[in-house]
């Protein structure tokens, strides 16, 4: 990147501080009235999107539906309802000693905030941390992901028609573009990829001590028990693996399936590939594809040395790799040390529902956890591990509840967000206590005499 480039993005960064310095955007009206013109346009484009979706990752409009456009329009539909209630400020008691001091917490934005998306839901996981940053009052840069081209482009139509670019501004480019932006100094940063990456933003973030929210990745478990209904446990188990080619954070990564019924398990997940997918997935209008080349390529060589259960086909002139099941994985293998972020599934066999639960506490804090048997049994395994989120008998459907906030923990990342808590997250919470002028007292003055009240006031 020249020097006229990163000037040009100085010049619009400092357009934007200005433009919230105004004022502006701290208005709760023109908030919601900002939130209900992006549902409208987002409606109005939700058959670009879905075009664009289908060139990125050759996604079908109806999962492009069910897994971007519906949630965000839901995301807006939530915040639009309850923005008022959740901005208004909170009055909270004194302690006598501040008598007669009023004191409330003020629900401000935190000001200028960088948003970086990713690739693998180009439209999602860009807009409802959008939405969220508005709905609190920031000034928003956008940095599209340069590899989800089309999508970007339906993206910044729909920010400008909706927002002056000093409110929401859409940045594109190569990685030095990401790099520069990290450079500068913003208020609050927002980003979802990869630990690998997180790492460099919180490096970043740290020159100038700025808040961040990382939503990384990792693998995430699935526990399959000899309590399980083996059929739905199959049919729910391929369906969340499957979506988006697997390109999912909370995908599944890996199975811990316990011995007495992993023969029966791999058998219905066939089965249920072939019914989603027919025989050949690379026909299938329902079935993604990887991102790029490169992409496809470490998938397939992920495959080299493993014991290929099902599928294990790849097309590189389409980037197709079809639903691949690896069987007796071994934890040494080079598929278990690293998020897999596509159509493969390793398979690893477990004698007991203590050795899944001891495999998955050897391991990094994941961003989900699966659990499929008795729902008792699902509650000691969420007791006894440390993940993100989790799901018993199911998977994915956990990020489907807004209500429900959304967020890693340790290496899968920091913060969450969805609904209230991603109003929150790009919230700062102001303590404001307002004293009166007319009363003083003494004992809070030198020279100090009276320890003994002082001690009584304040036990």
């Amino acid at each position: 990147m020249d020097t006229s480039q990163e000037s040009v993005i100085i010049g619009q960064l400092q357009e934007q501080r200005d433009y919230f310095n105004k004022g502006t955007t701290k208005n709760l009206s023109e908030r919601i009235d900002a939130l209900k013109r992006l549902k409208v346009s987002v409606k109005r484009h939700t058959e670009d999107i879905a075009s664009a979706l289908w060139e990125d990752l050759h996604k079908s409009a109806y999962e492009a539906y069910l897994t971007e456009t519906g949630i965000v329009l839901r995301e807006l539909k939530m915040l639009i309802n309850n923005l008022k209630s959740w901005a208004r400020t909170e009055n909270v008691s004194s302690p006598v000693f501040l008598w007669p001091s009023k004191s409330k917490i003020v629900k401000e934005p935190y000001g200028q905030v960088l948003i970086l998306g990713p690739w693998n839901y180009p439209f999602q996981l860009i807009m409802i941390p959008l939405v969220s940053a508005i709905a609190a009052g920031n000034v928003v840069a956008l940095k599209l992901s340069v590899n989800a081209p089309k999508t970007a482009e339906i993206i910044d139509k729909i920010v400008s028609e909706v927002f002056n670019k000093e409110h929401v501004r859409c940045f594109h480019g190569e990685m030095e573009v990401s790099q520069f932006l990290l450079s500068q100094r913003f208020d609050y940063i927002f980003f979802t990829g990869s630990p690998r990456v997180g790492k460099i933003v919180m490096s970043a973030a740290a020159n100038y001590l700025t808040p961040i929210t990382l939503e990384l990745g990792g693998k995430s478990p699935c526990i399959v028990d000899e309590t399980a209904d083996i059929k739905t446990a199959a049919r729910r188990i391929v369906w969340g693996k499957l979506v988006n080619a697997g390109q999912t954070c909370i995908a599944p990564d890996y199975l811990l399936v316990h011995k007495k019924v992993k023969k029966e398990l791999l058998e219905y997940m066939v089965d249920y590939i072939n019914q989603f997918y027919g025989e050949n997935p690379q026909d299938s209008v329902d079935y993604a594809r990887i991102v790029s080349t490169s992409a496809l390529d470490r998938l397939v060589n992920l495959i080299k040395g493993e014991e290929v259960y099902h599928g294990g086909i790849s097309n590189r002139d389409s980037k197709y790799l079809s639903p691949t099941i690896l069987d007796n994985v071994s934890d040494e293998s080079p598929i278990m040390q690293e998020e897999i972020f596509g159509p493969i599934l390793p398979v690893l066999t477990v004698d007991n529902i203590e050795n899944a639960i001891q495999y998955v506490q050897r391991h990094e804090k994941p961003l989900a956890l699966y659990f499929f048997g008795n729902p008792e049994k699902g509650k000691t395994v969420i007791n006894q591990t440390s993940s993100g989120g989790a799901c018993i008998n199911d998977t994915i459907l956990h990020v489907a509840n807004s209500k429900l906030p959304f967020g890693g923990v340790g290496q899968s990342g920091m913060g969450s967000y969805h609904g209230k808590a991603g109003f929150e997250t790009f919230t700062h919470r102001r303590s404001i206590i307002i004293s009166k002028s007319w009363i003083d007292f003494s004992i809070k003055f030198p020279p100090y005499k009276s320890l003994s009240l002082l001690k009584r006031l304040l036990n």
